[in-house]
């Protein structure tokens, strides 16, 4: 399989979408939709033919039970010839080839509960977690294995591997294996954090009015009531122990089978806070931590509110409005409607403000049309925007269009559709690890409610947070972990910390905040908007990635790194404008291509809606 045919396996993995707390879970726009029925009919037969027996004869995904369930063994989930390496512990199965690369895949057995093993009892209760490897071409024995998590909570790591470990293998070198796992409940790990026991229950029963804090909080209320019943009645023993700490702890065991003692991790958005924890809990197998796209780790295991999250959302979205304005009509739409920031500001805010009274109707044809609002188009269109420059071209291009008259593009990119999610283990690793239910929140409808009042008067994008802390006030499910964050940490290897310098979800506040509680850890700070470092390519970023992996290398103090080429309202051709003006070997060529092509990517998302 060549890495076309691997990454298009990829685009059609049915995967839960990764994120931060905010941003709804992305599903398939209409547009989306429309491209996907009329190319469905052709693509079927070889999608089921050839990606179907790929999946499920190569993939440890669907045969979990079978398996041998010793904890922390890996087994071959087929009958093909297992490949196995000195060292280590597990049975790989060939699964395809990705940019001259060799794809592995193997399965890991792990205890329920790492922390008290009576928990286990009486029938060696357990998850299966998948691994995916993708292999240097210059492989020896001594090759140390890169562990990722893109995020979410809730996103896979088995799919960033199949869909961007080409661009990811690009900025590290060939120095390493990448290794990406589906965390315990999330994706194809077995079982699935799930609150509905099928599909057709999601269906039915996962539809609530949650736009308006005052106006909604009636109904998503005694919503919520049911949901937390359903989600503990569903995940049954099981549910409680869906927790950063416990995959933190997983990651040990995934180590252990390596056959490899220090960890070398990269994670981004949430998966920062799962590096704090494994770095927290394990500081002396913390060889190698980078955390990208950093959270605030004290926060989101002991606040009610995560106060800093969005310190600088706003900013970020001035920021689309500066840019646009100084790159002109030419590249961004909007820049007609408006001389200065200032004014294009106001046109922007108030003219899709009025959609919150007076939403209008679309009508593409008889079977595609609807209604279009203010809440579809902010939480749908602007803010996941935010998290990526290059997608700054288009949403101006949606905004003008509707702005003037026309909602039609701004309906098919942004309305959502039934496109089925893959489970919940964003509630179930969210709520689990922090400050939930009851116990911590004694409020009845209306004190909630007075207590999210001011906390959503902190942005114009608090209110992407509102179907977040209902069921958190709500959660029926026990806190099983007793993991604290700590300051002074002293690990094996200092930490790297990267940010952009405004970040929708996880500000350069909360950077400094890591940076503070682990002894010796750098900051390199790209100077720019967007979602973790990838969101702004710049080869600064990447030699200091590099230097970190393969020397240990770290600044003497936080660095700052300038973007490169034209970061925002760019097109495709822009970047090889820009590899025209410099003078780069092949290697760097291949990490700008990379870094572009992740910049356009929509991972890495929101981490909690």
């Amino acid at each position: 399989m060549d890495a076309a045919q691997v990454q298009d396996l990829a685009r059609h993995a049915t995967t839960k979408t990764p994120f931060p707390v905010p941003v709804p879970r992305r599903r398939p726009t209409v547009r989306e939709a429309i491209a996907r029925s009329l190319i469905w009919v052709s693509l079927w037969s070889i999608f089921y033919y050839s990606t179907i027996p790929f999946i499920r004869s190569h993939l440890p995904f669907h045969h979990a039970h079978d398996h041998e369930r010793d904890h922390g063994s890996i087994t071959s989930p087929c009958q093909t010839p297992a490949l196995t390496y000195p060292g280590e512990r597990i049975a790989w199965t060939p699964c395809g080839d990705l940019a001259n690369r060799t794809l592995e895949c193997a399965n890991l057995t792990v205890p329920m509960d790492h922390f008290i093993a009576t928990n286990n009892l009486p029938d060696d209760k357990f998850f299966t977690i998948p691994l995916i490897r993708l292999r240097s071409p210059n492989a020896t024995q001594t090759t140390r294995n890169l562990l990722l998590n893109p995020g979410g909570p809730g996103a896979s790591g088995t799919e960033l591997v199949y869909r961007r470990g080409a661009q990811v293998a690009a900025i590290v070198g060939d120095g390493f294996h990448l290794v990406g796992f589906d965390p315990r409940g999330v994706n194809q790990s077995t079982p699935l954090a799930t609150c509905y026991p099928t599909v057709e229950a999601r269906r039915e029963l996962s539809t609530v009015r949650d736009k308006k804090l005052v106006e909604d909080s009636g109904e998503l209320w005694a919503w919520t009531a049911n949901f937390v019943r359903a989600c503990a009645d569903t995940m049954g023993e099981h549910g409680k122990y869906v927790n950063t700490p416990q995959t933190a702890a997983d990651m040990n065991l995934i180590l252990d089978a390596l056959g490899q003692e220090g960890m070398y991790y990269w994670g981004f958005s949430y998966g920062t806070l799962l590096g704090q924890t494994y770095a927290t809990m394990f500081p002396e197998r913390a060889e190698r931590v980078i955390i990208d796209g950093v959270a605030n780790q004290f926060d989101w295991y002991e606040a009610l509110l995560d106060g800093e999250m969005m310190t600088d959302t706003d900013r970020v979205f001035e920021g689309f409005i500066e840019e646009c304005v100084k790159a002109g009509e030419e590249d961004c739409a909007l820049a007609g409607l408006a001389e200065t920031k200032e004014e294009l500001w106001q046109k922007v805010v108030e003219g899709l403000g009025k959609l919150k009274d007076d939403p209008i109707p679309v009508y593409v044809n008889n079977t595609v049309y609807g209604v279009l609002d203010y809440w579809t188009v902010w939480n749908n269109g602007v803010f996941p925007a935010l998290y990526k420059p290059a997608n700054w071209r288009d949403l101006a291009s949606n905004l003008a269009a509707l702005l003037r008259g026309n909602g039609t593009a701004a309906f098919l990119d942004y309305q959502d559709k039934a496109w089925e999610s893959v489970g919940d283990a964003l509630e179930f690793i969210a709520l689990n690890d922090g400050t939930s239910g009851p116990a911590y929140w004694s409020v009845d409808r209306r004190g909630l409610v007075d207590l999210l009042q001011p906390y959503f008067n902190q942005s114009m994008f608090a209110e992407t947070e509102l179907d977040f802390y209902f069921p958190k006030s709500a959660w029926s499910i026990p806190r099983t972990h007793n993991y604290i964050p700590k300051r002074n940490v002293t690990t094996a290897h200092p930490l790297l910390l990267l940010s952009t310098t405004y970040d929708p979800v996880c500000p350069l506040i909360s950077a400094r905040s890591a940076s503070d509680a682990f002894e010796g850890s750098r900051i390199v700070e790209v100077k720019g908007y967007g979602h973790c470092s990838p969101a702004i390519p710049s080869l600064c970023v990447a030699r200091h990635v590099r230097n970190y992996l393969y020397e240990g290398k770290l600044p003497d103090s936080h660095v700052q790194c300038d973007p490169d080429g034209k970061p925002y309202f760019s097109k495709p051709d822009d970047t090889l404008a820009f590899m025209d003006t410099l003078v780069l070997g092949n290697e760097e060529r291949r990490i700008v291509i990379a870094q572009q092509e992740l910049a356009r990517d929509s991972w890495p998302m929101a981490w909690r809606r």
